[in-house]
């Protein structure tokens, strides 16, 4: 009976910056449940290709969908790919970010708006675009990609900090909105997860020593670390859960 809560046969997701890393790993967990997937990504087009054809091999439709999600036409540009024959989305996990380190006080307003264009804004635009058909079909899944700096913030993170608590606070407005649709918005918070953003930092052995001082685990995130919360929030395992922020970080968030 479990099982079953968690079979996703049937069902679409979109999953955007879904062609590596913690996408990656959700888009791979969601099509092992039996979903088809609509994977977006805008640079490492080999990389998004290999994401495909592994979800592929799992028996389910998967499809590359190439395109700016920080562009203010994202709704237009869904809906350009959508009437090339490509079905309705049940789940949309907002998974795409960009993190640019730099003090607080140097920060241009071209990384602040896109920081803010690529992290916050997005899914507020797309869910304006699927939550239509979710609520004509009354079951959705909405799931939000925050982090733990959202709790921890980061000397040189201040504008992704802040995009990644507006998620938040998002997800607690729509989720309440939402519920009596059948739709559920949740917010998944990684802490220091192994990807390839992580991947230069932490080859340094005495900075890794340090960033696992930080974690009560000890230990740094796999990216099916999160992928395997993300096939619970995104199936009807998942039924019973709306509106909570949940973090994946070994601890961290805990620790000040």
């Amino acid at each position: 009976m479990i099982k079953q809560l968690f079979n996703l046969r049937g069902k679409t997701a979109l999953v955007t910056g879904g062609g590596q890393g913690i996408g990656r790993a959700i888009v791979l967990a969601l099509a092992e449940n039996g979903a088809d997937v609509v994977i977006n990504y805008l640079g490492h087009e080999k990389l998004a290709g290999q994401t495909a054809a592994d979800a592929a091999a799992l028996g389910v439709k998967a499809r590359l969908w190439r395109f700016d999600i920080s562009r203010a036409d994202l709704r237009e540009g869904w809906r350009e790919f959508a009437g090339a024959g490509c079905a309705d989305i049940d789940i949309l996990v907002a998974n795409a970010s960009l993190q640019i380190r730099r003090a607080w006080d140097e920060i241009p307003v071209v990384e602040f708006d896109r920081q803010v264009n690529t992290n916050l804004r997005p899914a507020l635009l797309l869910a304006q675009e699927l939550v239509p058909r979710m609520k004509a079909k009354n079951w959705g899944r909405i799931l939000n990609i925050g982090s733990v700096q959202q709790v921890r913030p980061h000397t040189q993170m201040c504008v992704y900090a802040a995009s990644k608590s507006g998620l938040v606070n998002m997800v607690r407005n729509l989720a309440a909105q939402l519920a009596p649709f059948g739709i559920t918005v949740n917010n998944l918070a990684p802490g220091t997860i192994a990807t390839g953003r992580n991947e230069a930092a932490l080859a340094d052995a005495a900075y890794r020593k340090t960033v696992e001082s930080k974690i009560p685990s000890g230990k740094i995130g796999s990216p099916e670390d999160c992928a395997a919360l993300a096939a619970l929030l995104c199936s009807d395992a998942g039924r019973y859960i709306t509106g909570a922020d949940l973090p994946v970080d070994g601890g961290m968030g805990l620790c000040f």
